[in-house]
């Protein structure tokens, strides 16, 4: 089980490596999964700002990218 820091670290690798801008103020999210579920952070970039934003989901357990997106503006 990842922690919330190490999510912060993984979306903002993902980010370079892709070439998108990693901007604060960050959210971040816990979703807790239902029923043994899996749990999963999401974090957004630039929130409540105009710009520039990333948007990743980090499976909690294994630390893998579930979903990810960036808007350019």
């Amino acid at each position: 089980m990842i922690d919330r820091d190490q999510a912060i670290t993984i979306a903002r690798d993902r980010a370079t490596a892709l070439g998108w801008a990693f901007s604060e103020p960050l959210e971040i999210i816990v979703r807790r999964g239902w029923f043994g579920g899996t749990s999963r952070f999401e974090i957004e970039t630039n929130t409540g700002k105009r710009g520039t934003k990333a948007h990743f989901m980090i499976d909690a357990k294994t630390g893998e990218i579930v979903s990810e997106g960036h808007l350019a503006r």
